[in-house]
């Protein structure tokens, strides 16, 4: 039997994405998103979690990531959950899940979290990409 490996996540930058590039000189960007759930609890006490999950995408996709988001920008990604492995310094395996992002999609008007600012003032407004509104129930 084939499995299935799709995650869809939308939450707000935790850091600004980190552009390297392979040997082979494709580019990678890696970055955190965040996310949060509130509800109430059976005694009707506000309850709320947060959710922080490091991400990573390749190519075209991840030169225009480092070009327009910093910290605190909302997005909508789309993927699949890998696992990382390696062994620490001390010689213990140490392992991580992330998500290597196959899509995304700027989310709000980008006025206030909009890309990295010395970037925004050098690209003319028909540069740059164009965002939905958000709805401000979401509480991110």
């Amino acid at each position: 039997m084939s499995g299935f490996n799709k995650v869809i996540m939308l939450g707000n930058l935790t850091r600004d994405p980190a552009l390297s590039y392979l040997p082979s000189q494709t580019p990678v960007v890696e970055f955190g998103l965040a996310t949060n759930r509130k509800w109430n609890d059976k005694d009707g006490s506000p309850k709320e979690e947060v959710c922080f999950v490091d991400c990573r995408v390749f190519g075209k996709q991840a030169e225009t990531l480092n070009k327009y988001c910093s910290k605190g920008r909302p997005l909508l990604i789309e993927g699949r959950l890998t696992l990382d492995q390696w062994d620490a310094p001390d010689g213990t395996k140490r392992s991580k899940h992330r998500i290597t992002i196959e899509k995304f999609t700027f989310v709000g008007d980008g006025s206030s979290l909009g890309g990295r600012k010395e970037e925004q003032n050098q690209q003319p407004e028909s540069e740059q990409p164009q965002n939905n509104p958000q709805p401000e129930d979401i509480p991110f």
